[in-house]
């Protein structure tokens, strides 16, 4: 098969691949603060995604050494519905809306 340049990219050693998709979909970014100041906890991060079909996955972006690098864990999913705290709207809202 040929595949235009947009397509496709070098990997760190390298090798020529091709850019594909896996699933398309919505995402939500969650921060972590502390309840009575509201001022972050920790500089975690979690992820969640919902693909096209609507299944979720949740990754945790923790920070490590070095400038801009974070590990992605992923997370296990909790039966119950979960809200997020809006800070511009002060409000409690349902995490996929």
């Amino acid at each position: 098969m040929s595949f235009s340049e947009e397509v496709l990219t070098k990997s760190r050693v390298g090798r020529l691949e091709v850019r594909a998709l896996d699933s398309r979909g919505r995402y939500v970014l969650c921060k972590y603060l502390d309840p009575g100041t509201l001022q972050p906890a920790d500089e975690k991060r979690k992820l969640c995604l919902m693909d096209e079909k609507g299944a979720i996955r949740e990754y945790f972006l923790i920070p490590i050494k070095g400038q801009n690098r974070r590990l992605m864990i992923e997370a296990e999913k909790e039966p119950k519905e979960r809200k997020v705290w809006n800070p511009a709207t002060r409000q409690e809202e349902e995490l996929w809306r």
